[in-house]
């Protein structure tokens, strides 16, 4: 497990493993980008949100806008690897960013990610 200042993040692989269904997650209702970048809103409460993003292999380096966690951020990176300032981040690994962290993120390779937003997500410049 590593914790700094900006990221808590732990594996889950060494107890637990992934299976996507793929045709269920083509089932579910997508917003399309245009960048290879695709979220599918699962739940929302309030400001709280949770959402998957599927990203493509040829996705843009910038699909992903800089943006800031009003609340933080919590995802599981479900197949594939993420990157941002913080780190990379793999399959079956966890990752919290504090509130009002700032990153802008990009996919290495196919990816999914779950993510929740406890409280909202503000693009910046």
């Amino acid at each position: 497990m590593e914790n700094s200042k900006d990221v808590l993040r732990r594996s889950l692989n060494d107890f637990l493993r992934i299976d996507i269904d793929d045709a269920a997650l083509d089932r579910l209702q997508w917003r399309d980008f245009g960048n290879g970048l695709a979220m599918s809103r699962l739940a929302r409460a309030g400001q709280r949100e949770l959402v998957l993003y599927r990203i493509a292999a040829d996705a843009a380096r910038n699909a992903f806008l800089k943006h800031e966690h009003i609340g933080g951020e919590f995802y599981l990176v479900l197949k594939g690897k993420i990157a941002d300032e913080t780190g990379e981040y793999e399959k079956g690994e966890v990752v919290f960013l504090d509130p009002k962290s700032v990153h802008t993120p990009f996919a290495i390779g196919e990816t999914v990610v779950l993510v929740l937003w406890p409280a909202g997500v503000r693009l910046v410049d």
